[in-house]
């Protein structure tokens, strides 16, 4: 077992991952039907997707398989928990860390921690809103539902993309790749929210054909390298509110929430591997 993971870590390395990813985004979006059709329907059988929850249940009715990928589900699906003083879920996953940012440093796995300065671009202002604060990092697998929503409702501040790998996100290399989530590409996305400050960063992986959100579209991949843009006298402003999609993944990848010091506390019973869906409390703002 250990030789196979040093194999797989090795590939990582050696792999060129923004090619593969960017011609698996090309097969992805071919409309091709007996190639789409083939493909969707392999990928239902190989890791049991539950199509029952979507809103169109037939692989056939897709327009490609990234259409199918970022699949909307029927109606109350997901319900949302509408208290006010309730943070929930962005997605359906699992909970690779939970926790504080204890020393300007974030849990990755165990054994392995990566820092905050490094996981908001070097962004100093972003880091010094969090510093001490509360973070968690959902994992989507493969069958999972790929819509990112808003925990909590919020005004968008600003929005920061990172270029950086694509090494996949899986338990395997989040427990051997040292600061995995501060160096991949990633798009870090800051709200004004009742608890204070928020940030939801969307991290790519490998073979990610790219991240979209409601607001610009086409996030990644991106044509150039890292940009910032500042949203907050933007009128009207763009406001989102609790539940409404964010943005999504078209291949899966990873979810981080952070919140400020002395903002939330997290709901009892979370550990590492926990299974979590969109809606669902998190934390309970303090």
């Amino acid at each position: 077992m250990a030789k196979m993971h040093f194999l797989f870590i090795l590939i990582q390395y050696l792999v060129p991952q923004h090619l593969l990813s960017r011609l698996t985004g090309r097969i992805a979006s071919t409309r091709t039907a007996w190639l789409k059709n083939a493909i969707i329907r392999w990928f239902i059988r190989r890791y049991s997707v539950n199509m029952a929850e979507a809103l169109h249940v037939n692989a056939d009715d897709y327009a490609s398989f990234n259409d199918f990928f970022t699949r909307a589900l029927k109606e109350k699906a997901r319900p949302i928990d509408d208290a006010d003083d309730i943070l929930v879920s962005p997605a359906d996953g699992v909970i690779s860390a939970i926790g504080d940012i204890a020393n300007d440093l974030l849990i990755q796995a165990k054994g392995k921690h990566f820092e905050l300065l490094e996981l908001v671009g070097g962004d100093t202002e972003i880091a010094e809103v969090f510093r001490e604060g509360s973070f968690v990092t959902v994992y989507l697998s493969p069958k999972d539902y790929h819509r990112v929503h808003m925990p909590l409702a919020g005004t968008l501040r600003k929005m920061v993309y990172v270029p950086g790998k694509l090494f996949s996100v899986n338990q395997t290399t989040s427990e051997r790749i040292q600061g995995l989530f501060a160096r991949n590409e990633r798009a870090i996305c800051i709200f004004d929210t009742d608890m204070g400050p928020l940030a939801v960063i969307l991290v790519g992986a490998m073979i990610v054909a790219g991240i979209d959100t409601v607001w610009s579209g086409q996030v990644t991949p991106a044509k150039h390298g890292l940009s910032v843009e500042d949203y907050s006298s933007q009128h009207p402003a763009i406001q989102l509110g609790k539940g409404e999609e964010l943005g999504r993944f078209r291949l899966g990848s990873t979810v981080i929430l952070l919140a400020g010091p002395g903002a939330l506390d997290w709901a009892e019973g979370f550990v590492e591997n926990s299974a979590v869906q969109m809606g669902s409390m998190l934390a309970k703002l303090r």
